[in-house]
């Protein structure tokens, strides 16, 4: 499956479009992190274990984006966009949608 942020692939020619297709989790801020991230907060330095989070969610997300896609009989995803949401205190949404297509060789 080929994931691009652009509109287009190089090389390649959209055949046919088949919608609109998204993928999100939603997770939940961990004790243990919010530790580390305080303790960082003082000190200075990455917080890595939200950036673990992050990746985590962003790979989830994906994965249930291209899963909707091949569904769909598509061979790419295109326009590909992320965004974030706070649900409640403590829990985040990561969201990533795009336009599922079928390319060809141009």
């Amino acid at each position: 499956m080929i994931v691009v942020n652009t509109e287009f692939v190089p090389g390649k020619t959209i055949r046919e479009l088949k919608g609109l297709v998204a993928g999100n989790t939603v997770r939940a801020k961990h004790v243990g992190r919010d530790i580390a991230a305080g303790i960082k907060n003082i000190f200075g330095g990455e917080l890595k274990g939200y950036t673990e989070l992050l990746v985590e969610s962003r790979r989830e997300a994906m994965s249930r984006m291209i899963a909707q896609a091949e569904q769909l009989g598509a061979n790419a995803v295109v326009n590909v966009r992320f965004a974030t949401s706070s649900i409640t205190a403590g829990a985040a949404e990561l969201y990533v949608y795009g336009t599922a297509v079928v390319l060809a060789d141009a």
